[in-house]
C-alpha cells in the first residue's frame, strides 16, 4: 500500500553473536534483571555485558523496556481483532487514517496488511458495551472508513513478545 509507514531501522539488521542473543533472551524474560545477574548467567563480566546492552539499545535492537499487564485485572478483558478497509487508497487518506488510530488508546496494535482488508487492529475494551461505544462513536466516525469486520477473542492460546 502506498501509505505504509516505515519504521526507523526497519531494514538495517544488526550482527548479534551468541552472547548478545543470550542477553536478549534474559531481558525478554525479565527486563528488570540486573547486569550482574546477566553476567553471572552468561559467564561474562559486567562491563562487557553493560556495553553490549548499551550497543543494542543505541542500534535499536532493544527498542524499549515494558511491563506486561493482566488485562482482566485492569478491566480490559475483551480483546477484539478488527479488520478495516478504507474507501480510498491514496497516501493522504491512509496517513489520515493512521493519525486517527494513533490517537485511540483502545487500539493497542495496528498492522497494515495485504488482502481484502487494509488494516488489522487489536483493540482492548472493558466489555462488549464499551467496545460497542468505541466501534460506533470512535472507529466508525473515522473519515474514509470503508468496511469494518470485528472478531472477538474467546481465549488466548499463545501470547509472547519473545523474538529470539
Amino acid at each position: 500500500m502506498p501509505f505504509s509507514p516505515k519504521t526507523e531501522n526497519s531494514t538495517n539488521s544488526v550482527v548479534l553473536d551468541a552472547k548478545d542473543l543470550a542477553i536478549l533472551q534474559l531481558l525478554q524474560d525479565n527486563a528488570r534483571i540486573t547486569v550482574k545477574e546477566i553476567s553471572e548467567k552468561i559467564h561474562l563480566s559486567t562491563t562487557p555485558v553493560h556495553e553490549r546492552i548499551k550497543r543494542m539499545e543505541e542500534s535499536g535492537v532493544i527498542r524499549q523496556y515494558v511491563t506486561l499487564l493482566d488485562a482482566e485485572k485492569v478491566r480490559k478483558g475483551l480483546t477484539v481483532i478488527c479488520y478495516v478497509s478504507l474507501k480510498q487508497h491514496s497516501k493522504e487518506a491512509g496517513s489520515k487514517f493512521i493519525q486517527s488510530i494513533l490517537q485511540m488508546p483502545e487500539v493497542v496494535e495496528c498492522y497494515n496488511i495485504s488482502g481484502e482488508f487494509d488494516f488489522m487492529l487489536k483493540i482492548v475494551a472493558e466489555n462488549m458495551n464499551s467496545y460497542y461505544d468505541f466501534h460506533v462513536n470512535k472507529l466508525g466516525e473515522v473519515d474514509n472508513m470503508g468496511n469494518i469486520q470485528s472478531v472477538f477473542v474467546m481465549g488466548v492460546i499463545k501470547q509472547t513478545h519473545r523474538l529470539v
